[in-house]
């Protein structure tokens, strides 16, 4: 069986099942490349507000000088492989305090296990090694199996 591919023309077409998808697996795989041009695969935790995806993270680590040279994540949310989701996005690194302190607190106030409290980890939201990453995506799919896949374009 052929599985159909749906494109879908807003986020808000598919944001319901993505929220119930992504806050049901919460970790995903997600993948940068390296200097040579290889990927590299670890786990994460993202917080989404709508299509706009959150991710506390350390300072001055290898994502970081990933990031530097190529700015893509492509994530995989694959604990339900008959619902996964897949998001390609770019990454920008956020260095504004107020917005920092925002996800921060949104962070804490979000119940478990999609929140969490931030400060045992990376103890304040000035502490130097305290990143946040900001993801935009420009595709995400969430598949329908065994028929179909949505699959949204932001636009350019």
């Amino acid at each position: 069986m052929e599985i159909q591919r749906v494109g879908i023309k807003t986020f808000a077409e598919m944001a319901a099942e993505f929220a119930e998808r992504v806050q049901r697996m919460v970790w995903c795989s997600a993948a940068t490349v390296d200097a040579q041009g290889r990927p590299r695969s670890r786990i994460l935790h993202p917080l989404w507000e709508g299509s706009t995806g959150w991710i506390t993270t350390r300072r001055h680590s290898f994502k970081e000088r990933h990031l530097a040279r190529m700015p893509y994540l492509s994530l995989a949310y694959v604990a339900d492989i008959a619902k996964p989701v897949y998001v390609d996005c770019r990454a920008d690194w956020v260095d504004d305090l107020d917005e920092k302190q925002r996800i921060w607190n949104l962070l804490a106030d979000t119940p478990p296990p999609v929140g969490f409290d931030p400060e045992p980890i990376y103890r304040a939201v000035e502490d130097p090694g305290f990143g946040l990453l900001r993801l935009l995506p420009w595709r995400i799919e969430v598949p329908l199996l065994p028929t179909e896949t949505r699959v949204w374009h932001a636009e350019a």
